[in-house]
């Protein structure tokens, strides 16, 4: 799930649908949820050595970034990797959660397959773009998911469009309805269409997810839509 979409649905099962809401970055080597979400501090431990996930707007948050200095590369091999995932996620007191959601970086390879084995996931959300290159991949992602018998919530179409913050034409930079017809033909959901607006890009920067800081906007309510429809996903599932 693509960073940003992941603290932004995060945010709003949080504070639209009123749930208990974890979010955990799988993204290793590149650490985005703790400038996203405005975490500075590291997290503490409690009397069982479990870390403590640090809340922000209302979401446990958990992140290699929050125990790493700011700029250092993560320079790992997968076993590393795999190890580092399983105490992100099986080494933290998450406490009674509704939900967790997993950031994971794009393809199939170790983050996927340690997550997929160590959480017992109830459902994948793949993000695309709406150009067919990013939509091979996200063929893939279903195709991967699929394989290893965890249920697709369906597909999320990001940078549907550009809305130009002047007139408020959209223009349709990756192209139209690709994540659409893409679901369509593959029998999925299409969960949501985000568009790309400059604040999107400033809140990311400036740690305010976009729900948070424009409640009202167009992008915000289609987060708050997605997240309606990925618990009526999760409710047809259970």
């Amino acid at each position: 799930m693509v960073v940003e979409i992941a603290v932004n649905l995060a945010v709003a099962l949080a504070n639209k649908c009123q749930l208990k809401v974890g979010l955990l970055d799988a993204d290793v080597y590149g650490p985005s949820v703790p400038t996203m979400m405005n975490i500075h501090k590291k997290p503490e431990a409690n009397k069982d050595l479990k870390m403590i996930p640090v809340e922000s707007y209302g979401v446990k948050c958990m992140s290699i970034g929050l125990l790493i200095q700011k700029d250092a590369p993560v320079v790992w091999r997968g076993p590393m990797v795999m190890k580092a995932l399983h105490s992100l996620s099986r080494g933290v007191d998450w406490g009674n959660l509704d939900i967790l959601i997993v950031d994971m970086p794009p393809g199939t390879g170790d983050t996927q397959i340690t997550i997929s084995q160590n959480l017992q996931l109830s459902g994948a959300l793949i993000v695309s773009t709406p150009q067919d290159v990013a939509l091979m991949d996200a063929r893939r992602g279903v195709a991967m998911f699929s394989k290893v018998k965890i249920p697709i919530l369906g597909l999320v179409e990001n940078m549907s469009c550009f809305n130009c913050p002047h007139c408020g034409e959209p223009s349709f930079i990756f192209g139209k309805g690709g994540a659409r017809r893409t679901a369509a033909e593959m029998d999925l959901t299409l969960v949501g269409e985000v568009p790309l607006e400059v604040d999107v890009r400033t809140g990311c920067d400036e740690g305010v997810p976009i729900v948070v800081s424009a409640p009202d906007s167009l992008v915000s309510k289609a987060y708050s839509d997605m997240a309606q429809k990925v618990i009526d996903r999760l409710d047809k599932l259970r």
